[in-house]
């Protein structure tokens, strides 16, 4: 695994704090309603995404995840100007504003979505590693998914496949406590849920989803052995969301007590500690990072607000490769 340096920390914290600083101008532009539909935020577990991402190979790895994804595009390498534009339904988004929320791509940066439906992009994820081997490229795919996802009966039908297949992917479920208000408690008979791996006779295991280097360490391992040709992996990641499940959420399945228990040991604060103890950078150096980043965020907001709405016919334009499509078109008005 690359070293875990002052550079690495200095990232770490720059980057989770944009990402924090992103997701909270969406939320404040959604009561605004200049973001519309649904609005699911990562607040509180960008630990995992910075972990994996300094273990990833960027430009030959994949990733693809459910419909909390507008951080991870822009770990990925996308343009966080054009992931703003997207929530803004705007020509210049990552999906000429016809995706939205839940459906972030770059085909460019192998980020592969951005899925609406609940557990839908787990047989994706793995159908990508089998292209992989099947084409003999060197690459990973890490596929995320919640704890509600796990429910999903086309997992165990994905496992399954890649055992069998030993394909090049990692499967990460981000324990976040609850399936949109339900508890893992719940919807199963045990609350360990990387033990489903154990079914499959695949490496599994828990890890803190809060801390990104323990995220890195076991990432590196399951990417090691997937690109080793050893097959899957499947690692629960044991996180927390600060927000709702998404922004219509009243939260009534949890207490502000339990919330602000968790806060204690948020990602960014936890990193930050350890920056100001071993002295990688002054309070004065990380206040000034702060205010860049919030600079950086009302540029995203900026840009998005002035870029146009996509003309209807892009909607023909974006859905069929067909020039001639063959069946019925209403003349849009």
């Amino acid at each position: 695994m690359k070293k875990i340096t002052k550079a690495t920390y200095l990232k770490w914290y720059e980057d989770m704090l944009f990402w924090r600083k992103f997701e909270d101008k969406l939320a404040a532009v959604y009561i605004q309603q200049k973001v519309r539909g649904f609005l699911h935020l990562y607040n509180g577990q960008e630990a995992i995404l910075a972990g994996a991402l300094h273990v990833m190979e960027l430009g030959k790895d994949r990733m693809i995840t459910a419909y909390r994804n507008h951080v991870q595009p822009i770990g990925m390498g996308v343009d966080p100007k054009r992931v703003m534009a997207e929530l803004f339904g705007k020509a210049t988004g990552t999906s000429m504003g016809l995706g939205g929320s839940m459906h972030i791509f770059s085909k460019e940066y192998n980020f592969h979505g951005g899925h609406g439906i609940v557990g839908g992009q787990i047989p994706l994820g793995a159908g990508m590693a089998f292209g992989d081997k099947y084409f003999n490229r060197d690459n990973v795919t890490l596929c995320f998914m919640g704890d509600g996802a796990v429910r999903q009966g086309a997992l165990h039908e994905t496992l399954n496949l890649a055992t069998l297949w030993q394909l090049p992917v990692v499967f990460v479920v981000e324990n976040n406590g609850y399936a949109m208000g339900t508890s893992v408690a719940r919807t199963a008979s045990h609350q360990e849920i990387w033990k489903l791996g154990l079914g499959y006779e695949m490496p599994c295991g828990p890890v803190d989803g809060m801390d990104p280097v323990a995220v890195a360490e076991e990432l590196d391992k399951a990417i090691r052995h997937a690109r080793a040709g050893k097959g899957p992996s499947f690692l629960e990641m044991k996180t927390y969301r600060y927000r709702g499940h998404s922004m219509s959420d009243a939260q009534k399945y949890r207490t502000k007590e339990e919330v602000e228990e968790y806060r204690k040991i948020d990602p960014i604060t936890q990193v930050k500690e350890i920056i100001l103890k071993n002295k990688y950078a002054s309070q004065k150096q990380l206040d000034e990072l702060d205010a860049s980043v919030k600079a950086k965020v009302s540029e995203c907001e900026k840009f998005a607000e002035e870029s146009p709405y996509p003309d209807q016919s892009v909607m023909y334009d974006a859905v069929y490769e067909q020039k001639d499509y063959p069946f019925i078109k209403h003349k849009l008005d």
